[in-house]
């Protein structure tokens, strides 16, 4: 035996087995798990079972309600819907799978989701790789969603970008899978996918784009709406018709790749030209004003239509339902039938800007121009403004200027001579009260030389009017054209105290998706004297008294107004306030023809019938002066304090140290009590009111 051979006891020992610790007795070689049944097989089975418990729980649960049916709202400030801005999948809207064309069901099938009759909610092929780049960025990038999975989207989720959206997409996409058939799931997708520009559905689709129902498309149509679901306001054919082609053929392509078509096939239905009609928006209440506050939103809020038209939002707007409906029907029962003359009329809140009624014109659907915005002469409705300046600049209302044709020097060696409405004329001096009413030239001409049509046009600027503006003479006489909300906005400082307000329709954008509430924010400058407001107010009151230009509109009325009628050759205006609202009417032609002696004077009965219905829906008192001011009866021949010999009186407002100290000099005061008069010293008296009062006027 060599050395390195073990010895039988070795051979032994090294066969026993070994005992525990220390030596003790043997123990029992340990049985361990297989690896394929710890790391396989337990892994499945637990997965399976997992897997079958959610396939039999979706498969009994139903399926939430369907909220796809959210269209954007625009709503009164009470709530009233003035309209849905979208097409969203209506039962009106939907169409059954048969009525829409093979074609369409396969180009879709072709561009969005080839294998959708093989696989069971997912395409693990194209899902792991959207998932791979999903997870690298950390957010949602890329989808890979198939048809059932984007119909779960449109049904139940809000367009979010999020992982946690995607698992319950997921969820819910087998849940439909198990619920319903392919065909249902294409007929339902088909039905409620995004088309763009409002259109949800291909019945929506093939009206709004080919004027059409959805049986009647041809090949080369169904391959163009097909290939807008994945970019709606990308592919646009009225937008972007270059890339909608583009995306057209790429369609057609993916058609003869999956065998739906041939190549033949598809080359004549690329080369078919197509006839699209821009979108029609959707009819509304106060269609004029809902135009308005839709561009607001977009422009204001940062919508642009393709966000409007998916839905999801409630755009609160400023409107009075009440007063809108008063505003129509004065312009509908004072504009002649059958004549093309058109009208506007805004009115706003003075102390926030907010626009609470707004007609454009006499019928949107044949004329949609909004004519509240557009800029028209505005006549002696100017003349607010410029008595404004000159109440600041020095002038008192017992100021007097002759009312007779006068000519002006100015520029030191221009002349420009001055005419009242029909070339009547007072024949006498007035005061700043009477020259309102009258709406007498002369006096506006006389005010704008003496303080300078450079204040003028700062004090225009100052109330919000931004047209411009030139230093003439006739800068007084109102024209250089302005728009009617910018007329309404301009008296609504002297009605609310001096601030200068932005008009505005949109109070508040809410969003379904995210839950944010966009508020809009009330911007106020004080640019005027509350006091010089006051003294102008006061003096535009005569404006609707006997023998003012506005008298007529008198009966109409519950309460006192402050208001300035406007006219030219060929605009009519009246625009005037209360406390709680601010309204401009204008009348007149698109083309600018000029208006007969009638139309002309249109303007202030719309005015009327409109604000006697606003003083019934916006009660409240009347203004109250500020304190700074004084109050005095004067004899409006002399501009002097009034006696009580004075037949004709007036009473107005003054700045300490502005008002007239001295009693009339053609009426001394009576030095003994007055004896009793006669009747016909009574009815000389009524007269000598009367003739001093009524005069022609414009």
């Amino acid at each position: 035996m060599t050395l390195d051979q073990p010895t039988t006891l070795e051979r032994t020992l090294a066969r026993r087995p070994t005992g525990g610790r220390g030596g003790g007795r043997p123990g029992r070689r340990r049985r361990q798990t297989p690896w394929w049944l710890k790391f396989v097989a337990v892994p499945v089975a637990v997965g399976f079972a997992g897997m079958t418990t959610v396939l039999v729980s979706l498969r009994h649960a139903p399926l939430p309600d369907q909220s796809f049916l959210d269209p954007t709202r625009i709503e009164t400030e009470d709530g009233t819907v003035l309209t849905e801005w979208t097409l969203r999948g209506t039962h009106a809207q939907q169409v059954p799978l048969s009525e829409i064309p093979p074609f369409l069901q396969q180009a879709t099938v072709a561009v969005e989701d080839a294998r959708f009759y093989q696989h069971g909610a997912f395409n693990l092929e194209s899902t792991a790789r959207a998932l791979l780049v999903d997870l690298r960025h950390g957010r949602v990038l890329q989808g890979g969603s198939t048809i059932t999975q984007q119909l779960a989207k449109n049904l139940f989720l809000q367009p979010d970008r999020t992982l946690g959206r995607k698992l319950r997409e997921a969820l819910l996409a087998m849940q439909l899978e198990l619920h319903e058939s392919k065909s249902q799931i294409l007929s339902q997708y088909l039905n409620t996918v995004y088309y763009g520009h409002g259109a949800y559905g291909v019945a929506a689709a093939a009206q709004m784009y080919f004027h059409k129902p959805v049986r009647d498309l041809t090949l080369a149509e169904c391959a163009l709406l097909a290939g807008l679901p994945r970019g709606p306001a990308l592919y646009s054919p009225i937008v972007h018709p270059d890339a909608a082609k583009a995306r057209q053929s790429l369609v057609l392509e993916r058609m003869v790749k999956v065998g739906f078509l041939t190549q033949a096939e598809a080359d004549a239905a690329l080369r078919q030209p197509l006839h699209v009609y821009p979108p029609a928006d959707p009819a509304a209440a106060a269609p004029y004003f809902t135009a308005t506050a839709l561009h607001e939103a977009t422009r204001t809020f940062q919508l642009d239509h393709d966000a409007l038209y998916r839905g999801g939002l409630r755009i609160t707007t400023t409107l009075d339902p009440v007063l809108q409906k008063a505003a129509e029907h004065a312009v509908a029962t004072t504009l002649p039938k059958d004549s093309g003359l058109q009208a506007a009329l805004v009115a706003i809140d003075p102390q926030t800007g907010a626009i609470k009624a707004l007609v454009g014109g006499r019928d949107f659907a044949t004329s949609p121009y909004n004519r509240a915005l557009a800029e028209r002469q505005p006549g002696s409705t100017f003349k607010a403004v410029l008595y404004a300046a000159a109440l600041q600049h020095g002038w008192a209302p017992n100021r007097q200027v002759a009312s007779e044709m006068t000519t002006f020097l100015y520029d030191q060696s221009k002349l420009y001579t001055v005419h009242d409405y029909g070339d009547l004329y007072a024949h006498r001096p007035l005061t700043m009260r009477e020259a309102i009413a009258r709406s007498d030239n002369v006096y506006a001409v006389t005010a704008n030389l003496d303080i300078g049509p450079n204040q003028v046009m700062e004090e225009a600027k100052q109330l919000g009017i931004t047209t411009p503006l030139a230093p003439y003479p006739a800068l007084a006489l109102g024209v250089f054209p302005v728009s009617p909300v910018q007329m309404a906005a301009s008296y609504a400082a002297f009605a609310n105290g001096g601030y200068r307000v932005e008009p505005y329709a949109v109070e508040q954008v809410r969003s379904a998706a995210d839950g944010t509430v966009q508020q809009h924010e009330v911007h106020k400058e004080h640019v005027l004297d509350s006091r010089t407001c006051f003294q102008l107010t006061d003096l535009m009151t005569s404006v609707v008294e006997p023998g003012g230009t506005g008298y007529r509109v008198r009966p109409y009325l519950h309460g006192p107004v402050a208001a300035k009628t406007g006219t030219t050759d060929t605009d009519a205006w009246m625009v005037g306030y209360t406390p709680q609202l601010v309204c401009a009417v204008w009348v007149g032609y698109d083309d600018n023809r000029p208006l007969d002696q009638m139309e002309s004077h249109l303007a202030a009965p719309i005015w009327g019938k409109f604000m006697g219905t606003a003083q019934q829906r916006l009660p409240g008192p009347w203004f109250t002066p500020p304190a700074g001011l004084e109050k005095r009866v004067i004899d409006p021949v002399t501009g002097q304090l009034a006696t009580d010999t004075c037949a004709v009186t007036e009473t107005d407002w003054f700045l300490p140290g502005t008002g007239p100290t001295d009693p009339c000099s053609l009426h001394p005061a009576r030095t003994t009590a007055p004896q009793p008069q006669s009747p016909i010293q009574t009815a000389e008296a009524w007269w000598h009111r009367w003739v001093h009062r009524l005069s022609p006027r414009h």
